[in-house]
């Protein structure tokens, strides 16, 4: 598996999600799951407070029970948790971290990221808080979520100003059919010293050929169990058409519309690793297998004609 870094960690190309723990899987399951990434290299789990009403972190730090050392774990906080508010305010942070550090039984947390930025609380404020726990040696690194790449220059500012740390990380959501601001981000990062860690990068499945035009998806996939409306979104005719298009592209390069996806993100500018979620050992594994495709200026000129 490849290796990238962020900030001072190193971690696999590829990434586990954990939005799966203590919700679509439980804990023997998210054990399997996090077997099988270490076993196939994967080192980096990315969680938050908030999944599976706090028993993704639980269960992540009781399956990593004993080989602490083997993983980059990145957990998250500022989405409202049990009915609270969230936020970002100094006192908040400091709170949610300890919470996480006892949920996931670790003495200190790899990657702490802000899950979406707080417009009620100013971003100095939130970067002192982090600032002093990196200081306390409870966290290594840290990231942001959900920001625009303005958000991200004026945190920047702010760390550079104060003597802070950065952000060495941004999480948004980016896939094939969901490109809007690649390019700006990409600008972002690279200006800043960031790493791109996209999410939902298979488009909730719709880029791995399990879905079909006119059919009602899977029992048991991600999509079979979200809202109609969002569904129809999903899997209508206008993402069929650029996802049909872009599985021939795959399949006239002897590949998989999987690898496809993954790879094409693999090879963007600016990217640190490929957050991809599993609720099985084979889906880690393909996932892991997905990344060696050496897109070339042909093919991504032919995937920018069909998605931009």
């Amino acid at each position: 598996m490849e290796t990238r870094t962020l900030g001072s960690l190193t971690v696999s190309l590829v990434g586990l999600g954990c939005n799966n723990f203590g919700g679509r899987i439980d804990a023997d399951a998210t054990r399997a799951v996090v077997d099988a990434c270490l076993d196939a290299g994967i080192t980096l789990f990315d969680t938050a407070d908030v999944y599976g009403g706090t028993k993704s972190e639980e269960f992540l730090g009781q399956a990593l029970a004993g080989r602490r050392d083997q993983a980059i774990v990145a957990t998250k906080f500022g989405a409202p948790l049990s009915g609270g508010t969230g936020g970002a305010k100094a006192s908040y942070v400091a709170q949610c971290a300890e919470d996480s550090l006892r949920r996931l039984d670790t003495d200190h947390i790899d990657l702490y990221q802000i899950h979406r930025p707080d417009p009620e609380t100013p971003i100095e404020e939130t970067l002192g808080a982090l600032n002093q726990l990196v200081v306390d040696g409870k966290v290594r690194e840290i990231g942001c979520s959900n920001f625009s790449p303005e958000q991200i220059e004026e945190a920047a500012k702010a760390s550079d100003a104060n003597g802070w740390v950065r952000f060495v990380t941004v999480q948004n959501q980016l896939n094939l059919l969901q490109r809007k601001g690649d390019a700006e981000l990409v600008a972002a990062c690279q200006q800043h010293d960031l790493k791109i860690l996209p999410y939902f990068p298979l488009a909730s499945g719709m880029l791995t050929g399990k879905y079909k035009r006119g059919e009602e998806p899977p029992e048991g996939t991600r999509l079979a169990g979200t809202p109609a409306e969002r569904r129809e979104r999903a899997m209508s005719d206008r993402i069929f058409d650029k996802v049909e298009a872009l599985t021939s592209l795959a399949e006239s390069r002897g590949h998989t519309l999987l690898e496809l996806a993954m790879s094409w993100l693999a090879t963007m500018p600016a990217m640190g690793s490929v957050i991809a979620g599993a609720t099985k050992p084979d889906q880690v594994r393909s996932n892991a297998e997905s990344v060696a495709w050496q897109l070339t200026d042909e093919d991504r000129a032919e995937i920018d004609r069909i998605t931009a």
